[in-house]
């Protein structure tokens, strides 16, 4: 891949399963900033994040669904524009403390039919208010079954959710993974 030192053992893996969709929202400008963050949409994990989205996969597929991944590893410079736009620790973790997308063991993502259709979640992907959160009898019944088929998913597979956040799953302790730098994922979704 260009840009990508292979002369180091790469801390991530690129997203490449059967019944994964990518479609990183930073990298077009159909996100909270409006802006394009991302150059390439290109979506890389931790080796553990990894294995635990597969079987993810692997259970949404057996229901004849897809999981569409929105972001996975964010690179510290993706933070900070965030940061720039959102500075509020609720939705947007401080960059100086660093997130569980900047150690590679968050992803956000959506479900999808079989088709690629997407699911009925009731707000849009990072869209910051109330309905987003988890446990929420404000939207459509039909939303409400999305997000708990989802949330049951991804649980089954090991991942934690955020409570503010439908989209928003990582890997347990998260803290216990480093931060990582920009200079090798980072450098290929950034430049």
């Amino acid at each position: 891949m260009p840009g990508i030192d292979n002369r180091r053992p790469m801390p991530l893996q690129e997203i490449s399963h059967h019944a994964v969709d990518i479609d990183l929202r930073y990298a077009t400008p159909d996100n909270l900033t409006g802006q394009t963050i991302y150059h390439h949409a290109i979506a890389f994990l931790h080796k553990d994040a990894m294995a635990a989205l597969a079987l993810a996969a692997d259970l949404a597929h057996a229901q004849g669904l897809r999981l569409r991944v929105l972001d996975a590893y964010r690179p510290s410079a993706a933070q900070w524009r965030l940061w720039s736009v959102l500075p509020n620790p609720m939705f947007v973790a401080d960059p100086r403390v660093g997130s569980m997308h900047t150690r590679g063991v968050a992803v956000d993502l959506t479900l999808c039919q079989g088709d690629g259709t997407p699911l009925d979640m009731g707000t849009a992907f990072d869209e910051m208010t109330e309905q987003s959160f988890h446990g929420r009898t404000d939207i459509s019944p039909l939303a409400q079954h999305n997000r708990c088929l989802l949330l049951g998913l991804m649980a089954a597979a090991g991942w934690d959710h955020h409570p503010y956040e439908w989209w928003h799953y990582n890997l347990p302790e998260p803290t216990r993974y480093p931060k990582l730098s920009d200079d090798v994922e980072g450098e290929a979704l950034l430049k």
